[in-house]
């Protein structure tokens, strides 16, 4: 099993990654605390931290930038744009429009201190705007050199098809883990194509400990349930990439070490036969 892979052929990472979401933006000691929890991600190897405009704002990526910058070389942060807070009354809603687009782009390179996103992903598609409309914007910020590379996330099959007629997409970030395979088919189509898969909520919270063929797993490899969970997903296909977050240190260096466990082929099977039950809020 590859622990490396390369983003849209050219970009590599370690195939186990870091979500930023959970880490606390305020501050005080949770503040500092998140900053040490980011720190440690990259001291233990950790090469791709996503995050978004959506988390907080923009205070998520702002986090990222006081505990990382300047970035150490072959550190990929991931961000998404496509989601304001442009509903009524200032709420958050899917807004795919082009000066929104840029506008997100422009506060993420000033937030992240950075002269280009080398994988930006569209949020979710926003379906009061013109496919072609949000695409092309983030396909005119590649040609400006602000943007490397195009993700997208939340997407079906024949959404992604019919994006990949516009644009180069080289990443996909739905949700998906062992007990959730809504976007199996989503998963089969970016392994055909080579497309980095970037399952978010990589660990069914709540639920994967409760079952018992993973506890049994897990009891046998001297593991986690989480670990088992996110081995399961590492042994799924190359080009899977999960990304789970925490605001502990021993939580991600107890995420980071699933990287090493070694499924057998009857684990492996146990595993397989187990789907649905986990669903989990949007992200």
């Amino acid at each position: 099993m590859a622990s490396t892979f390369r983003i849209g052929g050219d970009l590599d990472v370690g195939r186990l990654g870091f979500g930023a979401m959970h880490l606390p933006t305020g501050p005080g000691p949770d503040r500092d605390n998140a900053l040490a929890v980011a720190r440690r991600a990259v001291e233990l190897g950790v090469t791709l931290i996503d995050t978004a405009h959506l988390y907080g704002g923009g205070a998520n990526e702002e986090l990222l930038a006081e505990a990382l910058h300047p970035y150490p070389e072959g550190l990929l942060i991931t961000t998404k744009v496509g989601v304001a807070r442009t509903g009524p009354g200032g709420d958050w809603k899917l807004d795919g429009r082009p000066e929104i687009l840029r506008d997100q782009v422009r506060q993420a390179l000033r937030r992240l201190r950075m002269e280009r996103i080398d994988l930006l992903q569209l949020h979710r598609i926003d379906p009061e705007t013109p496919l072609a409309d949000q695409l092309g914007t983030l396909r005119e910020l590649q040609a400006e050199g602000l943007v490397g590379r195009i993700g997208l996330s939340e997407v079906t099959v024949d959404e992604l098809e019919r994006a990949r007629e516009l644009v180069d997409v080289v990443s996909v970030q739905n949700r998906y883990n062992l007990l959730d395979r809504e976007h199996e088919a989503v998963l089969d189509a970016c392994a055909a194509a080579g497309i980095a898969f970037l399952p978010w909520r990589p660990v069914a919270w709540g639920s994967t400990g409760a079952e018992a063929v993973v506890a049994a797993v897990a009891a046998e490899l001297g593991a986690r349930p989480t670990q088992v969970a996110l081995a399961w997903l590492l042994d799924r296909a190359p080009v899977v990439l999960p990304i789970p977050g925490t605001a502990r240190i021993e939580h991600l260096e107890e995420n980071l070490a699933a990287a090493d466990l070694k499924l057998t082929p009857a684990q492996r099977d146990r595993l397989d036969g187990l789907a649905g039950g986990a669903r989990a809020e949007s992200v």
